[in-house]
């Protein structure tokens, strides 16, 4: 559209004649010239040099030839708009290439083109001409620290998506080896007992309560199995394997926490039941994980408590300390989304955040079917 109006407008100033025509020319050469710079107006944001080209060295022969008439609308507003252009949407060295021919045309334009040579004209246009250089100077500045804050923004947050990835596939990586022992438990478990039941086969009671174990411990066994079988698993398959604790080393947990400095203390309430292996080392794994953070984290804490419900609904954890997190000390958050990982898997739920009035509190409900 701009490229269109200074196509009419230019050919009307050079046919009417507007008064901002001026000197002498021919009336189709001027039009050629109206029309070419016209064309090269289309492609001023993506060829600005060439553009910039077009405007000012046919301004500067034709003119100074004597064979053009000296145009406002159809050569000086194109030479305006493509110094814009070549300043705004130049890449590389072309804004400065652009700014060199603006430059040189213009003082060869002052010096033999008399109607150029008025003090007042020369104050207007280089004026014009150089606020519309700084213009499109200062707009590709803006553009360009925009598009970088852009990419800054997508790389911090392709850099958190993997962190959270990684820490994701860490911590699923090692609840697939503690399934190995959880499994390889139960396995034994029904071993020993059908070894039991051909031993006592003549006892009908003993060789139906070894059977019944049988069972229980299958059906578990293939629960966690179920759970897991989308969980990544580590190719090393010789990796050490270690006995894996429960809920009973919570009272351990405590006391190690409490030996290293940290003031914890521990409330258990309800009647404890039996938990099935998973969500037994699930609840370990949960306070282990929390008293970690508040060692990290938690600066200036002068009491933490640990919490372990045994409710009809399930078992509910908790961790809560009255300490502040300090800047720069708030790590990666790889070890909530683990614990929410854990919590998940077993369909349960988490909630982690600021404490009133102070502190931090973890609250972690998993799931218990009752027997």
């Amino acid at each position: 559209m701009i490229a269109l109006a200074v196509l009419v407008v230019g050919l009307l100033e050079v046919w009417v004649p507007f008064v901002s025509r001026e000197g002498d020319g021919n009336l189709w050469l001027s039009s050629a010239q109206v029309v070419i710079v016209a064309a090269a107006m289309v492609v001023r944001r993506t060829r600005p040099l060439i553009a910039a080209g077009v405007a000012f060295i046919l301004f500067s022969g034709l003119h100074i030839a004597g064979v053009t008439y000296l145009l406002f609308y159809g050569q000086f507003v194109p030479m305006v708009l493509t110094t814009f252009a070549v300043a705004r949407h130049g890449k590389g060295r072309e804004p400065y290439l652009g700014a060199a021919l603006i430059i040189g045309t213009m003082l060869v334009g002052d010096l033999l083109v008399p109607e150029l040579q008025v003090p007042d004209e020369i104050v207007f246009h280089w004026s014009v001409l150089f606020g519309a250089y700084a213009l499109g100077t200062w707009q590709r500045v803006m553009a360009n620290q925009a598009a970088l804050a852009r990419q800054q923004a997508i790389d911090a947050q392709v850099q958190a998506a993997a962190r959270t990835a990684q820490a994701i596939l860490e911590e699923r990586t090692r609840m697939a080896r503690e399934l190995h022992d959880v499994v390889a438990h139960a396995m034994s478990v029904i071993v020993v007992q059908a070894g039991a039941a051909q031993l006592v086969s003549d006892d009908e009671d003993e060789v139906r309560r070894s059977l019944e174990t049988i069972r229980l411990t299958g059906a578990e066994a293939l629960g966690e199995m179920r759970r897991f079988v989308t969980m990544l698993r580590d190719q090393d398959e010789t990796a050490l394997r270690v006995p894996q604790p429960g809920l009973a080393a919570v009272t351990q947990l405590v006391d190690d926490a409490r030996d290293s400095g940290l003031p914890v203390t521990l409330a258990v309430h309800g009647t404890p039941r039996g938990l099935p292996a998973g969500i037994d080392l699930a609840a370990s794994r949960l306070v282990q994980e929390a008293l970690t953070n508040v060692r990290r984290h938690a600066t200036g804490a002068a009491a933490v408590e640990v919490t372990v419900d045994h409710a009809e609904d399930g078992l509910h954890l908790g961790v809560r300390d009255d300490g502040i997190s300090v800047a720069g000390t708030t790590g990666s958050d790889h070890g909530l989304i683990g614990m929410r990982e854990r919590v998940e898997l077993y369909g349960g739920s988490l909630r982690a955040g600021p404490a009133d009035p102070r502190g931090f509190l973890g609250e972690a409900v998993l799931p218990v079917e009752r027997s």
